[in-house]
């Protein structure tokens, strides 16, 4: 088996479920950090070339909204889900249990 080929792939297969657990996760509000260990802790460690670029696709689409605050001497980017993003990731759950159901039966 080519190990090129695999993780290819393997990244391609993680990629859409990337954003699907980033919308999840921000059920609750959170800042980067926070939302990256929250996801590490999941069994999803995402680098932070990958979460910061997502995060900021997301909010140009209108399904994250961000604020700065300042917490310990430091700015912290806050990031939540619009309703808009509350109802993509309703609809995008109900599209992942639907695949999950028909690869279980395929495999």
């Amino acid at each position: 088996m080519n190990p090129d080929r695999f993780e290819n792939l393997r990244l391609e297969l993680r990629r859409g479920s990337l954003i699907l657990a980033v919308l999840a996760e921000l059920r609750v509000e959170r800042y980067g950090y926070t939302l990256r260990k929250a996801l590490e802790d999941h069994g999803l460690p995402m680098d932070e070339s990958t979460l910061y670029p997502l995060l900021r696709r997301l909010e140009a689409q209108g399904l994250l909204q961000s604020e700065w605050r300042e917490e310990d001497k430091r700015n912290k980017r806050y990031y939540r889900l619009t309703p808009e993003g509350q109802d993509m990731l309703g609809q995008l759950t109900a599209e992942w249990r639907g695949i999950g159901r028909s690869l279980d039966q395929i495999l």
